[in-house]
C-alpha cells in the first residue's frame, strides 16, 4: 500500500514537472516541437552574448548604455519578426510557424522591458528625473507609449484572455501591433540620429507588413492573394525605401536629392537599407514559390 502511494506521488510529481517545464516546447497536441525548441533557444542567444560582452568588458567605455542599446535593438527586431510570422506562414504554406508567434512576441516585450530597466539603472533610479525626461524628450515619450501598448498586448496574449475578451475583441485589440510598430520605428529613428540604417530598413519592412495586412483582409482565409500583387508589393517596398531614404536626407539634412539617388544606386558607400529590404522580400517570395511547387498536388490522370 505504501509503495503504491509513493509510486502515485512520484507519478504526480513527474506529471507536474512535465506540465511546468515542457509547455513552451510542445505543440497544441502535447507533442514535443523541434521548431518551438529551436526558436526558444535562439531567442536567448542575443541576451547571452550581450551579458558575456558586458562581463568581459567588450562593450566600450559605457557598457551599461551599450547593453541598453543592444536589448532595445533586438527587442524591435523580435517585434517585427512576431508581426511577420502570420504573413510568412501563409506565403510559405507553413501553418505550424504560428506556434512560435506568441513566444516571439512575448520575448520582444521581455527585451524591451530589459531595455527600459537598463535605462532606469543608467539614470541611477532617479524616477523623478526619468519621468521628466520621458515627458520632455519626444523620442522617449513615443518609445514609452509603444512599450505600454506592447505591455497590454503581452498581458492579453494568453488563451484565457482570448476567451475572456472574445475572439473578435481580442483580434481588434491585437491589430494595434501595427500602431506600436510605427511608434517603435519612429522612436528608433529619433534616437539613432545619423545612424539611420536599421530604422530605415525596419520602416521598409513595416510598409510591406502593413499593406500586406490590408491585402490579407481583402483575401481572408487559406486562399492566397494573387502572386503578382504580392511581388509588386515587394518591389514597391524595396524601391520605396530607397526613395524614402533619399527624400529624408534631402528634407532633413539638405542633401541634394539627385546626389542621394546616385548614392542609393551605387554600392561604393555600402549596401543601402532599401536594397536590404528588396533582397529580403525577394528571398521570401522565392521560398514561397518553391513551397508552392513542392506542395502542389499531382493532377490525376483521366480515365481511359
Amino acid at each position: 500500500m505504501i509503495a503504491c502511494r509513493w509510486e502515485e506521488r512520484a507519478d504526480s510529481i513527474k506529471s507536474l514537472n512535465v506540465r511546468l517545464l515542457i509547455p513552451p516546447l510542445r505543440d497544441y497536441s502535447g507533442r514535443f516541437s523541434p521548431l518551438k525548441t529551436a526558436v526558444f533557444i535562439g531567442l536567448f542567444v542575443p541576451s547571452g552574448f550581450t551579458a558575456y560582452w558586458y562581463a568581459t568588458g567588450q562593450l566600450g567605455a559605457r557598457p551599461l548604455t551599450e547593453a541598453l542599446h543592444e536589448f532595445g535593438d533586438w527587442g524591435i527586431r523580435f517585434l517585427f519578426l512576431a508581426i511577420a510570422i502570420t504573413p510568412l506562414s501563409r506565403l510559405w504554406r507553413w501553418p505550424r510557424l504560428l506556434l512560435v508567434r506568441r513566444m516571439v512576441g512575448v520575448m520582444a516585450f521581455a527585451y524591451l522591458a530589459a531595455h527600459l530597466t537598463l535605462y532606469v539603472t543608467d539614470e541611477m533610479f532617479n524616477l523623478a528625473r526619468i519621468a521628466s525626461e520621458i515627458l520632455r524628450r519626444i523620442y522617449l515619450t513615443i518609445g514609452f507609449v509603444a512599450w505600454v501598448g506592447l505591455s497590454a498586448l503581452t498581458a492579453t496574449s494568453t488563451d484565457g484572455m482570448v476567451r475572456f475578451l472574445g475572439p473578435r475583441n481580442w483580434v481588434r485589440l491585437h491589430k494595434t501591433i501595427y500602431v506600436i510598430g510605427i511608434l517603435a520605428v519612429t522612436h528608433y529613428f529619433l534616437q539613432s540620429k545619423l545612424n539611420e540604417w536599421q530604422p530605415t530598413m525596419l520602416a521598409g519592412f513595416l510598409f510591406w507588413l502593413s499593406v500586406g495586412r490590408v491585402i490579407g483582409e481583402i483575401y481572408p482565409g487559406p486562399k492566397l492573394p494573387p502572386m503578382w500583387l504580392v511581388w509588386l508589393l515587394c518591389l514597391v517596398a524595396g524601391f520605396g525605401t530607397l526613395l524614402g531614404e533619399a527624400l529624408y536626407f534631402n528634407l532633413v539634412m539638405n542633401v541634394p536629392f539627385a546626389r542621394m539617388i546616385t548614392a542609393e544606386i551605387s554600392t561604393t558607400a555600402g549596401i543601402r537599407p532599401g536594397w536590404a529590404v528588396l533582397g529580403t522580400l525577394l528571398a521570401v517570395m522565392i521560398v514561397s514559390s518553391l513551397r508552392a511547387f513542392q506542395t502542389r498536388k499531382p493532377q490525376p490522370h483521366p480515365a481511359a
